[in-house]
């Protein structure tokens, strides 16, 4: 029984059939992190990785090189993640709509309870006013302790552009914080 590999238009070499459930598995912790820093919202990870699973398993035109898997997954991850932050934009105008015709403040008090509970701790509200690219790649960095030729490998860029970008983050980082009166170089 013979297997047809799809072939490498540039070497004309065979790739190997890509498993996917493997490939999710083993990309599966640092794009959480991906999700959570581009929605956050850590209670949206569960569903927005469940969506990038779904995709990745239900793809229409399916990758053949194993090379790509990383930066495919990673772009997918930031597509649907923004999806689901304009769904929860929407849901939010709707809720602020509701009340403004009912008057009621029970949806006010719902809502004025997620923002607090959100906001309880100094260096997450930092991490929320970033820039997504910008909190993904601390936390890329600093949550997986990846070192920048990893990150560059994960996101298909070059290790010049994540330093470049690790720069820009941190130097953003201490600002917030600094606005929040968290000050000092071992800050980040």
């Amino acid at each position: 029984m013979t297997v047809d590999l799809p072939i490498s238009p540039a070497n004309g070499a065979p790739h190997p059939a890509i498993d996917w459930g493997r490939s999710l598995a083993e990309h599966a912790q640092w794009l959480r992190q991906v999700i959570s820093a581009r929605t956050g919202e850590p209670e949206a990870v569960d569903e927005v990785w469940q969506q990038v699973s779904l995709a990745a398993i239900e793809q229409r035109s399916p990758l053949s090189d194993p090379e790509k898997v990383a930066p495919w997954l990673h772009r997918l991850a930031v597509v649907l993640s923004a999806r689901y932050r304009r769904q929860q934009g929407r849901s939010r105008k709707a809720l602020a709509r509701l009340v403004e015709q009912t008057g009621t403040d029970v949806a006010a008090d719902a809502l004025s309870w997620l923002i607090r509970r959100e906001r309880h701790e100094l260096t997450r509200a930092a991490l929320a006013h970033l820039a997504p690219r910008d909190a993904e790649i601390l936390a890329l960095k600093y949550g997986q302790r990846w070192s920048y030729r990893q990150i560059a490998e994960r996101l298909g860029i070059t290790e010049k552009a994540v330093d470049a970008r690790m720069q820009r983050a941190r130097e953003k980082l201490r600002q917030e914080l600094a606005r929040r009166g968290i000050q000092g170089e071992d800050d980040v």
